[in-house]
């Protein structure tokens, strides 16, 4: 199948409507059918601000946080306009791949 895989960039402390970020978006993507999704932390990046952001031991607020998932043309427009009319401002890239399922006999 021809679709998007798009991967969003936040941290751990940003909230869009009283939820982290990472799990609103999960949440609009269930919610919108798309194939799945994928929510992992990272122990350091820096975004466009150029400002390190790390997992710290005691204070794990500054995280960053990445989502990502892949689907078809149509879902991808479809989460695209949910963040935009949601007025959420967020980092992503947006690549155009083949994905699909393996099968076994």
């Amino acid at each position: 199948m021809q679709g998007f895989y798009v991967t969003f960039f936040t941290e751990q402390n940003r909230k869009h409507q009283g939820k982290p970020i990472g799990e609103w978006l999960i949440q609009k993507a269930l919610e919108l059918g798309l194939e799945g999704a994928t929510m992992s932390t990272m122990s350091e990046g820096f975004g466009h601000d150029h400002k390190l952001h790390s997992a710290h031991f005691i204070d794990l607020s500054d995280q960053p946080v990445k989502v990502m998932l892949a689907s078809h043309p149509e879902g991808i427009s479809q989460l695209m306009d949910a963040i935009k009319q949601s007025n959420l401002n967020v980092a992503y890239v947006k690549t155009p791949v083949e994905f699909g399922m393996t099968l076994t006999a």
